[in-house]
């Protein structure tokens, strides 16, 4: 049987000729017949047609017809070019793709044709006429379609979606009667508002604007409903009711003029925020992207404007910045019962979404913010791993912050790295870096909830709101219940992980542990550990062995009483010394602290915690350079290991201050151990020989015991001070309030609260008593180093009395003197300096340095007494 092809042309032209040669008798129903179609069926066939004729026609046909032919009765409008590749088909279809929120058909509103006819002119046409013929129109024109004599404004016709978002304007035919024209200008301006919503909706519905605006559009989608059925109804009245005027038809509209002007300012607001930052975005050109692209920064780049929302111009609204813009609209306009309840409306509607993810956040510690909507931002290469293996704190700092850039320490960082930059000068951040006014106190309590409950999860720990259901009743961020549910996951997290570190980490025991070896409560293992490598530490660092240093470590642990967590101390050197180091510091940062001399360690000692140079001057480099290498007692340091958790509580800024302390008792223990050797050496024979007939001799080494008393006094006191009275009782009053802690952040807080105490009672926060204070001891280490120096010269000056048979023109004293008095005269200048400066400190800012003031009073007073 042979099969015979039809071309699609012939059927369709076939098909239209038969519609047309039906015959047809008025006044008699149209005989039914299979060559006979209705619209439906033509609209079909021609658009499976159209269809066909594009799959294998890429170019597409254009089908050109004078006047198409009548169907059932009604002429189709005239149209001299139908090009059949733009006909709407589901296969061509895309937008439901990036918006499936929307109608699968996109709507798009296009001007009408020159080939329009024109409208009829209202010169002759009597009042009652015009209002009906203007009422049909206004039906239409609201709903987006220009009418007869109301009609586009191709002036001022939107090209694009910007404009389109501004709503298009409508214009009224002039021959309209004046009354009538005035009421319908009254009404139009709710065309353009209804067209400019309509857009919006359609735009904000695309995935990338996130789950706020998406939940938003639903809103006004809700509303735009309510706004069809009304002019339905008003349809209805007109097409059924004589009586229906243009008087009544503002009655009834006029109460929704008002409200969908207030949407209309809303979406245009939101509108002009996301046209101000593309404008700002437009000088990125191409080229750049070509150039990143070949030097392979292309995806680093685009994830970094993904993550950080546009970095330089903002980026869309959305998020945290939408729940933000609703707030202040609702309170700025609480005075309009009308505007309050619809941006009431719209705040709780879209906030659900907000709401929830902050709720699953501090209930579970999952953050699911694909759009980067709320204020916690996860930085996902940060995980245990790194944190084992490189020891830092970069977990508790980083893995989850404040887009905002904000912590309890620093409340404002808007202008650090990974922030983005305002909308405006002082303005709002944009997404979910701007935090809604009304949580910019909850934040800290949010982060910290998700924040508790991740360190929890990793170590192994059952989450309560892993188990429980979440209650979308607290989704409502207007209701009390919202921020109650926020303070009970903040004290779930808080206890569940306080319990954690005191308990199960044993806290208290590893806090006593660093007292034991950095504050040198019990220094018989430093003692024993510097004699076994007195001449290990006597070289340069580069020459010291650490490993070596490492191993008499362990040996002096070992050696004495049984020490807990020992295995965790390590032995490193540093690359400056102490003094000099801190005194970059304070050059960098003010002080090492804030305001009031607080230490402040953790940004700017933070930042050289790798012992790195702070200061890029090129005169000090060069006076670096001619400065000798440091000695290794003046490096040594200890260092401690610590996992995690508790390396969130003893974290590396915390160990950093430790050492600060540690190597400032160590650099005392050092120069108190070299001028107890000296005045061992100052008990040997030739010291103490009586030389009554050389007054001169006996009084020059009179001077040098005196010297060398006074010294020891004043390190033995400062020593004294740093460990009885200022380490120890603070140390107390930590272990008082450790007793008493309930929350995680006031644990954080008063470790670290104790150790800037101790390291700004100790002097090593003010730049001017660190300078004094460091000359001070300079001196005092000098003088002690010269001990052999002084003693081969005692030896000589007492054989010379010997051989002279003690005349006194037999030792020349005039070069001893002279040695003698650089030594006495730096030590008498630099300790009048230190002690006026302590003085001044105690009185004006350090209240615990009083009681070294009178230590250092004593010492001064009774020093000259101590005879030989």
């Amino acid at each position: 049987m042979a099969i015979v092809v039809i071309p699609l042309w012939w059927l369709s032209r076939h098909l239209i000729s038969t519609r047309m040669n039906v015959p047809r008798v008025p006044g008699t129903a149209p005989r039914k017949s299979h060559l006979t179609l209705s619209n439906k069926q033509y609209t079909k066939i021609t658009g499976t047609i159209a269809s066909v004729r594009k799959s294998r026609h890429p170019g597409g046909y254009s089908l050109e017809e004078e006047e198409e032919p009548q169907v059932n009765g009604t002429r189709r409008s005239s149209h001299a070019t139908v090009d059949i590749t733009k006909e709407p088909s589901f296969i061509a279809e895309q937008s439901f793709i990036r918006a499936p929120l929307n109608s699968r058909v996109a709507s798009r509103i296009v001007p009408a044709k020159k080939g329009k006819a024109k409208a009829e002119p209202l010169d002759n046409v009597p009042l009652d006429i015009q209002e009906a013929m203007i009422l049909e129109d206004l039906l239409f024109a609201l709903m987006g379609i220009e009418g007869t004599h109301i009609v586009y404004n191709l002036d001022e016709f939107p090209e694009d979606d910007d404009g389109l978002l501004k709503g298009i304007q409508f214009s009224v035919s002039v021959q309209l009667d004046p009354s009538l024209r005035d009421l319908v200008e009254r009404i139009i301006p709710l065309a353009t508002y209804y067209t400019s919503i309509s857009t919006f909706v359609e735009l904000r519905s695309h995935l990338d604007y996130g789950l706020v605006n998406h939940a938003l559009c639903a809103a006004i989608r809700d509303m735009l409903k309510d706004y069809q059925t009304l002019l339905s109804q008003l349809e209805h009245a007109f097409n059924s009711s004589p009586s229906f005027t243009l008087q009544k038809f503002w009655f009834y509209i006029h109460p929704t003029l008002h409200t969908m002007s207030l949407i209309y300012s809303l979406v245009c607001e939101l509108s002009q925020t996301d046209t101000s930052s593309d404008e700002s975005n437009s000088g990125s050109s191409d080229d750049d992207d070509e150039l990143n692209e070949e030097l392979g920064l292309a995806s680093g780049l685009k994830a970094v404007k993904l993550n950080e929302m546009g970095i330089g111009g903002g980026g869309i609204v959305k998020g945290g910045e939408v729940v933000a813009i609703l707030w202040d609209r609702m309170q700025n306009m609480s005075g309009d019962p009308t505007a309050f309840k619809l941006y009431g409306k719209l705040f709780k509607a879209a906030g659900r979404p907000f709401a929830s993810t902050v709720e699953q956040w501090i209930r579970t510690g999952l953050l699911k913010d694909p759009y980067e909507e709320v204020m916690v931002k996860e930085s996902k290469f940060i995980n245990r791993g790194t944190l084992e293996m490189d020891y830092t704190d970069e977990y508790w700092e980083r893995r989850y912050t404040l887009r905002d850039g904000s912590s309890l320490s620093a409340p404002s960082k808007r202008h650090q790295a990974g922030v983005p930059p305002p909308r405006t000068a002082g303005g709002r951040l944009p997404g979910g870096a701007c935090i809604p006014p009304f949580m910019e106190s909850w934040k800290h309590k949010i982060l910290l909830a998700g924040k508790y409950l991740n360190v929890i999860r990793e170590c192994g720990l059952e989450i309560k709101g892993d188990t429980q259901g979440a209650d979308e009743a607290d989704w409502d961020m207007s209701s009390d219940k919202f921020y109650k549910s926020i303070e009970d996951g903040y004290t779930y997290a808080n206890r569940t992980l306080l319990k954690l570190l005191m308990e199960d980490q044993q806290l208290v025991p590893r806090l006593r542990s660093l007292k034991y070896y950095f504050f040198l409560s019990q220094s018989s293992f430093l003692t024993h550990f510097l004699d076994l490598s007195a001449s290990e530490l006597r070289k340069p660092v580069k020459g010291v062995s650490i490993v070596k240093l490492q191993s008499l470590l362990d040996l002096a642990l070992n050696s004495g009483e049984v020490l807990g967590y020992k295995d965790d101390v390590k032995v490193t050197m540093a690359t400056s010394g102490l003094y000099e180091w801190l005194l970059k510091v304070v050059s960098v940062s003010g002080a090492i602290a804030g305001e009031g001399e607080e230490l402040g360690v953790g940004h700017s000692v933070g930042a050289v915690s790798t012992g790195e140079a702070v200061t890029d001057d090129p005169s000090t480099k060069e006076k670096d350079k001619g400065k000798k290498d440091l000695q290794g007692i003046d490096a040594l340091t200890l260092d401690y290991n610590v996992r995690f958790p508790l390396s969130l509580v003893i974290s590396r800024k915390t160990i950093l201050r430790y050492q600060l302390i540690f190597r400032f008792l160590l650099h005392l223990k050092h120069v108190e151990q070299m001028l107890t050797s000296m005045w061992v050496d100052h008990k040997a024979p030739n010291w103490r020989v009586p030389t009554t007939e050389h007054t001169e001799f006996t009084q020059w080494r009179s001077r040098v015991f005196v010297l060398r008393a006074r010294m020891l006094a004043f390190v033995q006191q400062i020593l004294a001070f740093a460990t009885v009275e200022v380490l120890e009782p603070n140390w107390r009053k930590l272990e008082a309030k450790l007793g008493k802690v309930t929350t995680v952040d006031q644990l954080l807080r008063d470790h670290v609260d104790f150790l800037d105490t101790c390291l700004k009672e100790c002097m090593l926060t003010s730049s001017k008593l660190l300078r004094v204070y460091s000359r001070m001891l300079v001196t005092c280490s000098t003088f002690a180093l010269y001990s052999a120096h002084f003693t081969k010269s005692v030896n000589q000056g007492v054989a010379a009395l010997a051989q002279s048979d003690k005349e006194a023109s037999s030792v020349p004293m005039q070069k001893r003197w002279e040695f003698l008095g650089r030594f006495e005269t730096n030590f008498t200048h630099f300790s009048k300096v230190h002690h006026d400066c302590v003085q001044f400190y105690a009185s004006s800012e350090n209240v615990a340095l009083l009681s070294l003031v009178v230590r250092l009073e004593n010492v001064r007073t009774t020093a000259q007494t101590i005879p030989p």
